[in-house]
C-alpha cells in the first residue's frame, strides 16, 4: 500500500528540518561570531575608541569632552617633545633589532656545531630572555652605576677609562646604555629563532659543498644564508616591531632622562595619560605610534615578501 506508507513532501520537509538547531535557521558562518565578537572586542574596539578620543579633547583634569577635529595632531605636528621621542625610538629600534640578528645569528651557528655540552649552553643561553624586563633594568641599574657599579670598576682596572662613566646618567651615554641592556637580554631569542631556521636546512646540502671543496666561510654564504634568509627577514620583523613598543626597559632604568635624552613614544604617552591626564592628546601620540608602526610593518612586510619571491 504505498499510498498509505508514503509521507507527505511538506511533512517530509518538515521533519527533516526539525530538531534543537534547524539547519537553514543556523547558517556556518553564525558559528564564528563569538571569534568574530571575541576579536573585536580586544582588538579593533581599542583602536576605534583610541582614534576617537585623539578627535576629543578629554581630560580627566578640566573634565572637558569636546569633539576637536584635528586640532590634537596639529598640536603634536609643533611638539619638540613628541618628534624627540620619535626619533629616540626608531633610533632604538633600527640599532637595537641590527645588533640582536647579527648577534644572534653569530650565536646560532655556533650552536648549530655539534661540541661537549651543547644542551647545558643552549639552556643557559636563554636565561638572559627568561628574566623580567624589570629585573634586568635593575640589574643594569646597578652593574653601570656610575660611582659604584662593576663595570666602572672593571674597565678602570685594565684601563680603558681613566675616571667614572656616568652610563645612564649622562645625555650622551644613556640611550646606548639602554640598547646595550635590550640587545643583552632579547639576542638570545633571536639566536633561538635563527638556530630553528638553521635546523631546517638539509644536512645533505652542506655535505655536498664541503665534498666539492667549500669553505667554511663560503658554505655559511652560498648555501646557509640564502636558505635561512626567510627566517632571518621574519625574525627581524617581529623583533622590530616589539622593539618599537620599548616601555618597561626605559621607564624603569631611566624614566626617559636624563634631559628626555632617552623618551620613546611609548613613555611620552604613558606620561601623557597618566600624570597630565590628557587623554585626547596622549591618544593622539598613541594613533601617531601606531600609524609609524603599522608603516613599518608594512614596508618591512613587503620586503620580506619581495626577498622570498626573488629567493625563489
Amino acid at each position: 500500500m504505498p499510498s498509505v506508507l508514503a509521507a507527505p513532501a511538506g511533512l517530509s520537509s518538515a521533519r527533516k528540518g526539525a530538531g534543537l538547531f534547524p539547519r537553514r535557521a543556523l547558517p556556518p558562518w553564525l558559528l564564528l561570531v563569538p571569534a568574530f565578537v571575541s576579536l573585536g572586542s580586544v582588538s579593533v574596539y581599542p583602536i576605534v575608541n583610541g582614534l576617537w578620543l585623539s578627535l576629543t579633547n578629554t581630560s580627566l583634569v578640566t573634565q572637558e569632552h569636546d569633539f576637536v577635529g584635528l586640532a590634537n595632531y596639529a598640536l603634536l605636528w609643533d611638539d619638540p617633545t613628541f618628534w624627540n621621542a620619535w626619533r629616540h625610538t626608531l633610533i632604538f629600534t633600527l640599532v637595537s633589532t641590527l645588533a640582536e640578528t647579527l648577534i644572534g645569528l653569530a650565536m646560532a651557528l655556533l650552536l648549530y656545531e655539534p661540541f661537549s655540552g651543547r644542551a647545558v649552553v643552549r639552556a643557559a643561553m636563554l636565561v638572559p630572555w627568561a628574566m623580567p624586563t624589570v629585573v634586568t633594568s635593575k640589574m643594569f641599574g646597578w652593574l653601570f652605576d656610575g660611582q659604584h657599579g662593576l663595570v666602572n670598576y672593571l674597565l678602570l682596572q685594565v684601563g680603558l677609562i681613566d675616571a667614572n662613566v656616568n652610563w645612564y646618567g649622562s645625555v650622551d651615554n644613556a640611550l646606548g646604555t639602554i640598547i646595550f641592556a635590550d640587545v643583552w637580554k632579547t639576542t638570545p631569542f633571536m639566536a633561538l629563532l635563527l638556530l630553528a631556521g638553521l635546523h631546517t636546512i638539509p644536512a645533505s646540502l652542506v655535505e655536498a659543498a664541503r665534498m666539492d671543496g667549500g669553505k667554511a666561510f663560503a658554505i655559511f654564504w652560498y648555501v646557509r644564508l640564502p636558505l635561512l634568509l626567510p627566517t632571518l627577514l621574519i625574525a627581524g620583523l617581529f623583533r622590530a616591531l616589539d622593539a618599537f613598543r620599548v616601555f618597561d626597559l626605559v621607564y624603569v632604568l631611566t624614566g626617559g632622562g636624563p634631559a628626555d635624552s632617552t623618551e620613546t613614544l611609548s613613555t611620552l604617552s604613558y606620561k601623557i595619560f597618566f600624570s597630565t591626564l590628557q587623554f585626547g592628546y596622549g591618544s593622539a601620540i598613541s594613533t601617531a605610534m601606531f600609524v609609524t608602526e603599522a608603516i613599518i610593518a608594512v614596508g618591512f612586510g613587503l620586503f620580506v615578501m619581495r626577498q622570498m619571491r626573488r629567493a625563489g
